[in-house]
């Protein structure tokens, strides 16, 4: 089985990393930051975050072929737990509104910082997509 690399065009170039690997059906999703396309954190605080992020992880997916339905597995990493637990209702919504009401196998994790210092989340993810005939 080989890997192919999934760098969309609509994501900042990567540089000493990928944004997910393929592998069979499997699709490793890189952790992905509030990064907009000039390699910016995007403001307005950890929803506007979280909506960004998230949008960086779903555009990989679907460049490896895959939807949002196919998330088995997602990991957030935050800056500040009681600011995205503060902000849940509305960080619900957004998913919902970008996912759907299925939610795959979730961890939060509180940590003290990430590689870029105005960033407040980092999501990354596997997903299973199915076998194109």
């Amino acid at each position: 089985m080989s890997n192919r690399t999934i760098n969309p065009e609509t994501l900042p170039k990567p540089s000493g990393y990928a944004h997910g690997i393929l592998s069979g059906n499997t699709v490793f999703l890189g952790g992905q930051t509030a990064l907009d396309k000039d390699m910016k954190i995007v403001e307005g605080g950890i929803v506007e975050q979280f909506r960004q992020a998230f949008l960086n992880v779903l555009a990989t997916l679907e460049a490896a072929g895959g939807q949002p339905q196919d998330l088995v597995s997602v990991t957030i990493y935050l800056t500040d737990v009681d600011d995205y637990m503060a902000n849940g209702r509305e960080i619900g919504r957004i998913w919902r509104e970008m996912a759907g009401s299925e939610y795959p196998a979730m961890a939060g994790i509180g940590i003290s910082r990430l590689w870029q210092k105005e960033a407040m989340i980092e999501i990354q993810g596997i997903a299973v997509i199915p076998e194109v005939a």
